[in-house]
């Protein structure tokens, strides 16, 4: 139960969506409780990214049969295109990195949001990914060097912030 926040994170940053994270959270919860008999703990994994893994791979899955993806694309267009700024600097800031983070490719924003907003290692990211140590490294290394890219387009000459 110690995983559910972070789960639930990772959720809504994938579906954007609090009550479709909260859906994926739930069935991560049911499918690792009755498959934990195929849980094997050792030095080469951990709860943690088992349960990552089930979250990320239902979230494929939802994605490939097309689950409520006419709705997920028109919620996507209406928050682009009705994104408001608060008054606070940080509120701003906040929006404009999430306006960037949608704006890299899927594969890159995943690495990042591992690394970065879950505080995983390379090696569990790349384990929940499928993907070798170093590939995870390429994709986080690609990710910030493509918002600093279009954080520059976006705000010429203006503190750097996001990407520091």
């Amino acid at each position: 139960m110690a995983l559910v926040p972070a789960l639930r994170g990772f959720a809504r940053f994938c579906a954007r969506d609090p009550a479709l994270a909260d859906d994926l959270v739930q069935e991560t919860v049911l499918r690792a409780l009755s498959n934990m008999h195929s849980f094997q703990p050792g030095p080469d994994s951990n709860m943690r990214g088992w349960c990552f893994t089930i979250l990320r791979n239902l979230f494929l899955q939802q994605v490939r049969r097309g689950k409520k993806e006419t709705a997920l694309l028109q919620h996507y267009a209406h928050d682009a295109n009705t994104a408001t700024h608060d008054e606070g600097g940080q509120a701003d800031s906040l929006n404009e990195l999430e306006q960037l983070l949608w704006q890299l490719s899927p594969l890159l924003r995943e690495a990042l949001v591992l690394i970065g907003a879950q505080e995983m290692t390379y090696a569990q990211a790349a384990a929940i990914c499928g993907v070798g140590i170093g590939t995870m490294k390429a994709r986080v290394s690609r990710a910030r060097a493509t918002l600093r890219t279009l954080l520059d387009e976006t705000r010429p000459g203006q503190d750097k912030t996001l990407t520091e």
